[in-house]
């Protein structure tokens, strides 16, 4: 398991520095995704992981700025999650690994094989299904009421 990630809802109280995080987003209605060299997928609306790194400049607080914005060029495979679906919040392990933050949740369904993982050799995703009642190792108090999707509208 990875050190102790802690969960934020807002970017804007993230660190710059280098990292890995989780991201929290649920889906209200179904998405269809076409992804290059991949076969077509449904995701059902529900919640979803996503694990990825932050090595950049500006770090953790730049990247998943980055992935609660709206407004951005489809870059990576999580770009189309992210404008199609809500942010709910995000873990983070400053100066961890995505991939181990995976295998810490290795328990949990993979939607879509491949997804966010293409210059992965270790992980056959990097986006986590989160069935309603499912546990996970790093799940906080502040989470409980998001047993259930709920809006943030």
């Amino acid at each position: 398991m990875p050190p102790d990630p802690q969960f934020h809802d807002r970017p804007d109280t993230l660190p710059p520095e280098p990292g890995a995080y989780v991201l929290l987003i649920a889906l209200d209605r179904e998405l269809t995704l076409c992804l290059p060299g991949k076969p077509e997928r449904v995701l059902a609306p529900g919640r979803y992981l996503y694990c990825g790194s932050a090595r950049g400049p500006g770090g953790l607080r730049a990247r998943v700025g980055r992935h609660f914005r709206r407004d951005k060029p489809e870059r990576w495979h999580i770009d189309r999650l992210t404008a199609a679906g809500r942010m709910l919040g995000v873990w983070i392990v400053p100066g961890g690994d995505e991939c181990a933050l995976v295998a810490a949740l290795s328990g949990l369904p993979v939607p879509v094989p491949g997804f966010g993982s293409s210059d992965c050799r270790r992980c056959s995703s990097h986006l986590l299904a989160w069935p309603k009642g499912a546990s996970i190792p790093f799940q906080s108090r502040k989470l409980e009421a998001l047993r259930g999707v709920r809006s943030r509208n």
